[in-house]
């Protein structure tokens, strides 16, 4: 198995990027994206490589796919969310909630299933879902 590189916390980007890591160890179905993303854009790039987040978990949620568990992403973003950290927020609330199917788009019932935290945070930004 491919060891994830060492981030330092003085890279840019750094908690985006440990975020997008943490998440692979948290649901390893991911991995094959994350290893696909890399090689495309030369590096990690948290908010492009949560397009495929988004995506896995709405195919799981829809049934479409049992992996990546989407109540295990979702419960690993819920616990990350309660942090506090901006750095991550912005990334999670932006590049994952943001993108979260529209009222009218299949998978949009997955917005139901958000914890406390995460459901706050979508009503913010999306307030008519």
């Amino acid at each position: 198995m491919q060891q994830l590189p060492h981030t330092s916390p003085l890279t840019a980007g750094t908690a985006g990027v440990q975020l997008v890591h943490d998440l692979l160890v948290h649901v390893p179905a991911f991995r094959g994206a994350y290893e696909s993303h890399v090689f495309r854009q030369g590096g990690v790039l948290p908010h492009v490589f949560f397009w495929d987040v988004v995506q896995g978990t709405v195919r799981s949620y829809l049934a479409e796919e049992a992996e990546p568990d989407w109540r295990r992403t979702l419960d690993f973003l819920e616990e990350r969310s309660s942090r506090g950290d901006t750095a991550v927020d912005e990334v999670i609330v932006t590049s994952f909630l943001g993108d979260l199917p529209s009222p009218t788009e299949p998978g949009h019932g997955i917005v139901q299933q958000l914890g406390p935290v995460m459901a706050a945070k979508f009503v913010r930004i999306r307030p008519g879902g």
